[in-house]
């Protein structure tokens, strides 16, 4: 009988093997089900995509945490390096490489850039000793105030860079599930997930977000108001980077903290007007005094989302209090001037940088069982 026959306009393609030869080959069933480990088809991987970091989530480990940089050379285009590595080029670098951040507010800047970016960073994750490239199956947490064109950018950079099967999911529900809150219990909860380039407000009901404010102001602000204020106050010229370092020294949201206070930091940099060196001892009050202005309006955008939540779920806000994630919830003395303004208890999660990329991990399990998935 020809193993080539037609059925209902379909060519079938029938091939024999006999069992003694499979086995001959392969040497028994058990190596023959071993082997299949080995040409495994589909890798799932749940990926934050934030403006300052990039977190990937393989089988419920956090296996990449890098900066969103990448490098490249300036006439191939072809990436030089990924992550830290690129960090470390960044603001350092000659006429033949450019760094750079390929997110910005939250959002895809440049496309090129983060295709390879996302491309360089899924390498990192070990794969093992595979015969084929497996398919990847991914979900990505992206702002909720993106626009479709936004999602659609997200989306294309993840299938460029290898994604058979891309999800999205909203950040603030990624936050949300990655703290540990049941989001599909009928029962409101707040989250405030401020990142590296937007700060995203949602009130979570019913697997849904019932109201939601997504500020372009976070992180990067903060950062972008200390190197403003340094040349405005000391007359010194400080870097990205180096604004960046103060932050996380001597930030902070109160111009009290009491025991908590960090020691001055020492600044070194140009004189703006001279050029000749300078250090400059700077003091948290300082910076809590700069950062006055972006972190009140953060606390309007609360207000806000909190004008627009009905009175039920309101009401369960109140009781079970307000949670803080991203990399700006560790801005020293944030929580308690947002309770001390708001009167409804704010609290840190435990783990803020990593909470968005553990929700999204949640959701690459149950992908089928969440209906919020996009």
């Amino acid at each position: 009988m020809s193993p080539l026959r037609i059925e209902n306009d379909k060519i079938i393609i029938k091939h024999q093997v006999s069992a003694s030869s499979l086995q001959g080959r392969v040497g028994g069933r058990s190596d023959y089900i071993n082997t299949m480990g080995f040409f495994s088809f589909t890798k799932e991987i749940a990926i934050d995509l934030g403006t300052a970091n990039t977190v990937i989530m393989s089988e419920g480990k956090v296996v990449v945490d890098e900066p969103s940089v990448v490098a490249l050379d300036r006439h191939t285009e072809k990436m030089i390096a990924v992550g830290g590595k690129a960090k470390q080029m960044y603001e350092k670098t000659h006429p033949d490489i450019r760094t750079i951040r390929p997110l910005r507010n939250g959002v895809i800047a440049d496309f090129n850039a983060c295709e390879q970016m996302i491309r360089g960073l899924i390498k990192m994750v070990h794969t093992g000793n595979r015969l084929f490239t497996p398919s990847l199956r991914m979900v990505i947490g992206v702002p909720s105030g993106s626009t479709e064109v936004e999602l659609r950018a997200v989306r294309d950079s993840a299938e460029h860079a290898g994604g058979r099967e891309v999800y999205l999911i909203y950040e603030p529900m990624a936050a949300a599930i990655g703290i540990g809150l049941d989001v599909v219990a009928p029962q409101g909860n707040m989250i405030v997930d401020i990142g590296g380039g937007s700060t995203e407000i949602a009130v979570i009901s019913l697997g849904g977000i019932v109201a939601d404010k997504s500020l372009r102001i976070a992180g990067d602000e903060l950062t972008a108001d200390i190197q403003e204020y340094m040349s405005r106050q000391h007359n010194v010229k400080v870097s990205e980077r180096m604004a960046e370092r103060i932050k996380l020294h001597v930030g902070a949201a109160l111009s009290d903290l009491g025991e908590d206070a960090p020691d001055d930091y020492v600044v070194y940099g140009p004189n703006r007007i001279t050029a000749l060196p300078m250090a400059v001892p700077v003091c948290y009050q300082e910076i809590a005094h700069c950062l006055e202005k972006t972190v009140a309006k953060i606390e309007t955008a609360v207000l806000n989302a909190l004008e627009e939540t009905p009175p039920e779920l309101y009401a369960d806000i109140v009781h079970n209090g307000i949670y803080l994630t991203g990399g700006g919830a560790l801005l020293r003395g944030l929580d308690k001037r947002l309770t001390d303004k708001i009167n409804i208890p704010f609290h840190v999660a435990e783990d803020p940088l990593h909470s968005v990329a553990k929700g999204t991990g949640v959701a690459l399990k149950n992908i089928h069982n969440f209906s919020f998935l996009m």
